[in-house]
């Protein structure tokens, strides 16, 4: 199995209610990811960090293996996702995949 690990941080000039916004949609559409795309086993979304942190959002997913995650990022209905709800709001990504 593979863990799939993303850390974003939204664009400061988004005001508090749009990032709230942005955090609701970028949980919604990734989370109904699961059961869409082969080897996705779980995929889970945390926008609710404690003042401490430096990130705004999470996404903690877990594959199947290595080639699932490949597919998982050129699927449709990520990319939809990813180019909906994440990139235009996001202004820098980190990732960590790491078998699990």
């Amino acid at each position: 199995m593979v863990r799939h690990v993303i850390l974003w941080q939204l664009k400061e000039e988004l005001s508090q209610q749009e990032k709230e916004q942005v955090k609701a949609g970028i949980k919604e559409g990734l989370e109904a990811l699961q059961g869409k795309i082969p080897g996705l086993l779980e995929i889970h979304v945390h926008a609710d960090g404690l003042s401490s942190s430096n990130a705004d959002v999470m996404l903690d997913s877990l594959f199947e293996n290595e080639e699932a995650l490949k597919g998982y990022a050129v699927h449709p209905e990520h990319v939809k996702v990813a180019d909906g709800a994440v990139r235009p709001y996001t202004k820098v990504r980190m990732c960590l995949d790491y078998p699990a």
